[in-house]
């Protein structure tokens, strides 16, 4: 049992590591699972504040965890709440009060929020004490809701929070709403990125980028696991991946419209200037101060290349266009890269980018068939895509669908 020095140099440094993490979604994960071994919790949630709503945007559930094969994740659907005293979160979002409440189906009767059973009784848990706190910025804003379910005490027996724990959490909530703002206002930011690239190429929207992007960090997660890389080097990965991934076509700003809404079929000059998004997108984060730079420059680069040699812009320096001298084809032009020369973030990011263009309906084309995409996606193992990283696609392939449905084409 910590005293009361140890548990505040713990929540000190859990500020600071949520301070390292620069993507919102990562940061949203890995704010929930520190605040759970913090109070010892079985399970948790948190919602962000979006278009005056409680947006759910993450769960954690260890006693579910468990019930699953190694290496599966929790399968969840994203929904809203409302604002108001209705519900347990509502109520700390609209109050910006922490509720602690040692039974969530025994509360008194004098208050006006109630508890929803519904996740109870389609999953077979038993809810029974609740820690509710709001992500709170240094102007007083609510900015979202930190939920811990079922605090545990050492023989895994379901307690009650314990009071003495609450000026900790709260301290530690104030930091989380702090790095959050951050996050999301670097979120806003590639975002506007992406905008501009969307007035040249419609298809190149906020929502495809956060699927491409969510799948490359799901594919990243099971294929690094199964080879053994550390928890730390994982999580450290999923951050800089998520955000380069969102920007893989960046470049497309520097593509003239005229070619990137041209109603016919390209022509051959045309495609070979397409292909320059890559190493024109890359020019951005040539000048390399951070890991970001250095993931974002690989992705945008090397996610057109494939794993058989045939993909672009292959060996080539990208401030010139021209091929590295020693890699130059009959032809004269760069010899793409191939198998495991292809930088791994350029790998994961091929697999994505391919699997939502086919999945999604584009001026162009109709959304193909699911069963079509995965026979496709197989068909290309070896040839297209690194065959390891394809065998990691199909094992989260329930993980995938919801990634989907949680960032929908407007």
């Amino acid at each position: 049992m910590l005293n009361e020095k140890e548990k505040l140099e713990q929540i000190i440094n859990l500020g600071l590591e949520i301070t390292k993490v620069k993507d919102v979604d990562i940061l949203l994960e890995r704010i929930l699972t520190f605040a759970r071994q913090f109070v010892n919790a079985d399970a948790g949630s948190v919602y962000i504040k979006e278009d005056g709503k409680l947006k759910f945007n993450y769960t954690q559930n260890e006693t579910l965890q468990k019930k699953l094969p190694l290496g599966k994740k929790l399968i969840y659907s994203t929904f809203s709440v409302p604002i108001d005293n209705k519900s347990i979160s509502g109520y700390v979002a609209d109050t910006g009060e922490m509720l602690n409440i040692p039974n969530g189906y025994k509360l008194t009767e004098n208050v006006p929020y109630s508890f929803d059973k519904h996740f109870d009784e389609i999953s077979n848990y038993r809810t029974q004490s609740l820690l509710t706190f709001p992500l709170k910025t240094n102007r007083g804003n609510v900015i979202g809701v930190l939920q811990m379910i079922n605090a545990q005490d050492n023989a895994g027996n379901v307690i009650p929070f314990a009071k003495e724990d609450e000026p900790f959490i709260m301290h530690f909530a104030n930091n989380a709403a702090i790095a959050i703002e951050r996050a999301l206002m670097t979120r806003d930011i590639i975002l506007r990125m992406i905008k501009m690239s969307e007035l040249h190429d419609p298809k190149e929207t906020g929502a495809h980028a956060n699927r491409v992007a969510s799948y490359a960090v799901e594919i990243y997660e099971n294929w690094a696991s199964r080879r053994g890389i550390s928890q730390e080097e994982i999580e450290k990965n999923k951050d800089t991946l998520r955000m380069a991934a969102m920007l893989h076509d960046v470049g497309k700003v520097a593509i003239s419209d005229v070619i990137l809404k041209k109603p016919a079929k390209l022509n051959l000059d045309e495609v070979e200037i397409i292909k320059m998004h890559t190493y024109l997108g890359s020019r951005l984060f040539a000048d390399q101060h951070s890991d970001f730079d250095k993931s974002a420059f690989l992705v945008v680069l090397n996610h057109h290349e494939r794993w058989d040699g045939k993909g672009y812009p292959g060996h080539i320096n990208p401030m010139t266009g021209n091929p590295i001298s020693g890699y130059e084809d009959k032809n004269g032009k760069a010899q793409g890269k191939k198998g495991e020369e292809i930088p791994t973030f350029g790998r994961f990011v091929a697999i994505a980018d391919v699997y939502d263009a086919l999945s999604c309906r584009r001026v162009y084309k109709e959304a193909w068939d699911e069963t079509k995409v995965l026979e496709t996606l197989k068909e290309e193992a070896g040839k297209h895509f690194d065959p390891e990283m394809i065998e990691s696609f199909f094992s989260i392939l329930d993980v995938i669908r919801t990634i989907a449905k949680r960032y929908p084409d407007e």
